[in-house]
């Protein structure tokens, strides 16, 4: 075969096929696959390294149409970049069609003696690369979710343990993990005991001479305790230890219970609670962090007409007040805020669609991670309900009445055709019922804050509230 190096065929032009040989022998030392392109676009010569492994893979296609060699996305970029006479930046084609395999190959094109030139390399090793990595990403995610899960699991049995635990390393002496139960027993947050010596939580111990005793009871045969004081609490408590191995360090999980003399007052403690909650004069309700009802009284019961607690527990709290949410809501809000709140005075709904004023306080609380808020409830008498403010005309009955209203009807409502002295003393009962808490009279008063804000300027209460704090 001779072959013209221009192009063009013709005497004294042509090159040796021994040359054109030589020729396609360097480049498929070069490149993995070559191969030459006849102007039909059919495979003239295919030229694979004996080090890519090509050779076996390529056998057959000399003669073959360039088209059938190739997945049907990667002819469509290869067949417009055949027409062009620029050699263009090299692209990566995947080798599909009539043959059983797939594999990618880079290509570079050139024109060569009227013919084009394809030099490729094999990127199946660059897709095994890419392929382990993947697969690594993937068992990486898998692991994480694993340690996430064993992380939650840990946690929930941390937590939902009644005994207070605290996790200690041996080589420091600092506090690894704890409990809440354990945080409340030490009397501080668990984010302030991480990491701080577990000696200076117990009085009148060094921090060597309490780790040797954990350690001694932890390798002992008998079960024992070590007696000791929680410093901020003052409590006595007892500690059995238990030594186990984690991430290179030797840790002891320390389950704290209460001395004899101090489960004896606690029993104490709890069973005169307890008589208080069940014999108390005073009606009782805790209610989680929704306000939905988790125990009550039998005073509570007496005092809604609910023949049994089956009636009210996991009911909505709400459903006994005469302003319903917004009653709820003015008290939630004040008592996760304040902590506690005080002669928050109210109406309840008895079973029996009566209605029985009362003086609420409430207090907020946490058990096991989760909200609590208790509430005494005290029946007071009707005519000492609502303290009204006294002003010119306020022992007219008639504006009495329209007071009353305060809560149950909007500020619109209630001061439609009467007096501003009307309006003015419905917002100082609304600031007085509130606590002079402006965002519930506005709640209470069905108005914005601005709005609110707008009228206690109106009427000199702002000015009055400055002049009084002054």
């Amino acid at each position: 075969m001779e072959l013209d190096c221009h192009g063009d065929t013709g005497p004294g032009t042509a090159v040796g096929a021994g040359e054109v040989q030589e020729v396609l022998d360097l480049l498929g030392a070069a490149s993995d696959l070559t191969i030459v392109v006849a102007p039909d676009r059919t495979v003239e010569t295919v030229v694979a390294n004996p080090r890519s492994g090509l050779a076996g893979l390529v056998a057959g296609w000399e003669g073959q149409p360039l088209q059938s060699l190739f997945a049907e996305e990667s002819w469509a970029k290869l067949a417009p970049r055949l027409e062009q006479e620029s050699p263009g930046p090299a692209m990566e084609l995947n080798h599909a069609g009539q043959v059983q395999y797939e594999f990618p190959v880079r290509y570079v094109l050139r024109p060569w003696q009227g013919r084009v030139l394809m030099m490729g390399r094999d990127l199946r090793p660059l897709a095994e690369v890419q392929q382990q990595l993947v697969l690594a990403h993937r068992a990486i995610g898998r692991d994480h979710e694993a340690q996430r899960e064993l992380e939650t699991r840990y946690r929930v049995l941390m937590e939902e343990n009644s005994f207070p635990l605290l996790i200690v390393s041996e080589t420091t002496g600092r506090i690894v993990d704890l409990n809440s139960s354990a945080a409340r027993l030490l009397g501080a947050a668990r984010n302030d005991l991480l990491n701080s010596p577990v000696a200076q939580e117990f009085d009148g111990r060094r921090r060597g001479e309490l780790i040797e005793s954990l350690s001694r009871n932890a390798t002992s045969d008998q079960t024992s305790y070590l007696d000791l004081t929680v410093r901020r609490t003052a409590q006595r408590v007892k500690i059995n230890a238990k030594l186990f191995r984690a991430a290179r360090d030797r840790l002891l999980l320390c389950r704290i219970g209460l001395s004899e003399s101090a489960q004896s007052q606690e029993g104490e403690r709890s069973l005169m609670l307890q008589n208080l909650f069940e014999k108390g004069a005073d009606a009782i309700v805790f209610l989680d962090g929704n306000g939905l009802i988790k125990a009550a009284n039998e005073a509570f019961l007496n005092l809604t007409d609910s023949h049994s607690p089956s009636v009210v527990i996991d009911r909505a709290f709400s459903d006994f007040l005469s302003r319903g949410a917004v009653d709820l809501k003015v008290l939630l809000d004040n008592v996760k805020r304040l902590g506690h709140l005080r002669h928050y005075r109210t109406r309840l709904n008895t079973d029996y669609m009566g209605e029985v004023s009362v003086e609420l306080s409430a207090s907020l609380f946490e058990e096991r991670g989760r909200q609590i808020i208790g509430i005494v409830a005290r029946d007071s008498a009707v005519r000492d309900s609502i303290v009204w403010p006294t002003a010119p005309g306020a022992e007219n009955e008639g504006l009495r009445n329209v007071m009353r209203l305060v809560g149950y009807s909007t500020l619109k409502e209630i001061v439609d055709e009467t007096t501003e002295i009307i309006e003015k003393m419905c917002i100082e009962a609304a600031l007085e019922m509130s606590g002079n808490n402006r965002a519930a009279a506005a709640e209470l008063l069905s108005l914005s804050r601005q709005s609110l804000y707008v009228k206690l300027r109106k009427f000199g209460i702002l000015n009055k509230e400055t002049s009084d704090q002054a």
